[in-house]
């Protein structure tokens, strides 16, 4: 099977996965929402981002040290892959173990710092959170390392479909937020331990293993650091800004940013099923001299990207604002101008998706480290400054300002790495941002954006037959191309 072959099964099978995540994610975003008042959604979610930056020093870039390694030794030398596993999740768990004692001890006084005393139920149970979502991370960034996309998807899709499932049903029981966040873990722990067997079974004794080469416990370990170093910044930008709202602006306010947030990333499905295929091949074919064809991948799947993400960003500036009314009612209606500005965002993150990762892979994970660290730091002094001011607008406008300069970074580093011509990444932006103009006009000029459901489902479909009659007939995207994409 041709290398275009595996990637574009690989891809359906993440697209699926992902697909799923989204169909599970809408109803658990649509759900809790109607299921919780502002304040209760904003403290479960606040918790889960105090958990995720804690979660960020229990993996301390390891997986995703040992997913490089595990990429680049399946090719070079097989037999190594049982050591790396078996090094690299015992660094994992010494780890867990410092970054949970921590936790353990210190929950009621980091409740105290935010001020929010209602915070301290949801920290108990914080350990668990950050062992088994620490541990899925391992098993998923491990399976992507060893290309085993179709299997580190249906994993990725159990957790989400579980999450849904748990979180509701116990929030729906009359266990609140604090249920839903049981809801999490529950599925977390399914999920990472079936992992951790199937990586057991396949790939530790289903392997023949020579001796552990000399320096590859030093080399998981320092690759960790730049990309701890990174995931910091990631941390940074996305989650201390909600912490940062819920000091200033209160629980309400953390509902009204993650709503905003998570209804953009449902956007982002097809390039996260993308970036995550694509990535670990962007290694390997460099690894097999093939540094020309890793270019050609990434510039068709940028530009393609593009002509679908800029259209649709403008879909979201357009509707947001009676589709809030209509999905959630009118009490998170202070979720519609953060979604506007996000919408720039999901473009911005549409070429790091496809980028950032790729960098890990090709060793150059400390210059992107760099990158991000200055932008998260610039990210956290934007929100310090703006939300006192403007509330949740200000953290929305903080995020796509700094994410631009990140974006703009990565695209010079693997430019510079791939020798990327981008001059069909600029021709494809230019059309995309003129095709998103006349649907935006198209759409404002046939109809009253009202909220109501017909409506706002008419005018989704009337942008979508505008985008399809122009981008199939002027050849920027082939029908065989589509049909390759789904059969």
């Amino acid at each position: 099977m041709g290398l275009a072959s595996q990637l574009g099964d690989r891809f359906k099978t993440a697209f699926l996965s992902e697909i799923v995540g989204l169909v599970a994610g809408t109803i658990l975003t649509v759900l809790l929402a109607r299921v919780l008042d502002p304040d209760s959604y904003g403290l479960l979610f606040l918790a889960i981002s105090i958990f995720t930056v804690a979660k960020l020093f229990s993996s301390f870039g390891i997986p995703k040290s040992a997913s490089r390694y595990l990429s680049e030794y399946k090719e070079k030398d097989p037999s190594q892959i049982p050591h790396i596993l078996r090094e690299s999740l015992l660094m994992n768990l010494l780890v867990i173990t410092v970054v949970v004692l921590i936790l353990m001890s210190f929950n009621s006084r980091i409740a105290g710092i935010i001020g929010n005393n209602d915070l301290s139920e949801f920290l108990f149970f914080g350990s668990g959170f950050i062992l088994f979502a620490t541990l899925f991370t391992y098993v998923r960034l491990s399976l992507q390392g060893l290309e085993h996309i179709q299997t580190a998807s249906f994993l990725d899709a159990m957790n989400k479909s579980g999450r849904a499932l748990f979180a509701i049903g116990l929030a729906v029981l009359g266990y609140g937020a604090l249920g839903a966040l049981i809801g999490y873990i529950i599925s977390y722990t399914i999920v990472s331990f079936i992992g951790i067997l199937y990586l057991y079974f396949h790939f530790y004794s289903g392997i023949s293993s020579s001796n552990i080469e000399d320096g590859l416990r030093h080399k998981i370990a320092k690759y960790s650091l730049p990309l701890a170093i990174t995931q910091s910044a990631h941390s940074l930008d996305h989650q201390v800004d909600r912490i940062l709202i819920g000091i200033f602006v209160g629980p309400a306010g953390v509902a009204f940013y993650t709503l905003g947030k998570q209804i953009v990333q449902f956007i982002e499905t097809p390039m996260a099923a993308l970036g995550f295929t694509l990535s670990p091949a962007y290694s390997s074919q460099r690894a097999k001299g093939n540094t020309e064809t890793a270019a050609r991948i990434y510039e068709t799947a940028i530009s393609q990207g593009l002509l679908l993400y800029i259209p649709a960003a403008t879909g979201v500036i357009l509707l947001a604002e009676p589709g809030i009314t209509v999905l959630f009612g009118d009490e998170y209606q202070g979720a519609a101008p953060v979604i506007q500005i996000l919408a720039i965002f999901v473009v911005l993150k549409s070429i790091t998706t496809l980028t950032s990762d790729g960098l890990d892979f090709l060793g150059r994970a400390r210059e992107r480290a760099i990158i991000k660290g200055v932008t998260a730091v610039l990210n956290v002094l934007l929100n310090i400054v703006l939300i006192p001011i403007m509330g949740v607008v200000g953290a929305a406008i903080a995020t796509v300002i700094t994410y631009s300069i990140y974006t703009f970074g990565n695209v010079f580093i693997i430019h510079k790495e791939l020798n990327i011509n981008t001059s069909m990444m600029i021709k494809y932006s230019v059309s995309a941002v003129i095709i998103s103009l006349m649907m935006a006009l198209s759409i404002l000029t046939f109809f009253d954006l009202t909220a109501e459901i017909p409506v706002l489902v008419s005018a989704v479909l009337f942008g979508a037959t505008i985008w399809t009659v122009i981008v199939i007939p002027t050849g920027l995207i082939k029908l065989e191309q589509i049909k390759e994409a789904v059969i």
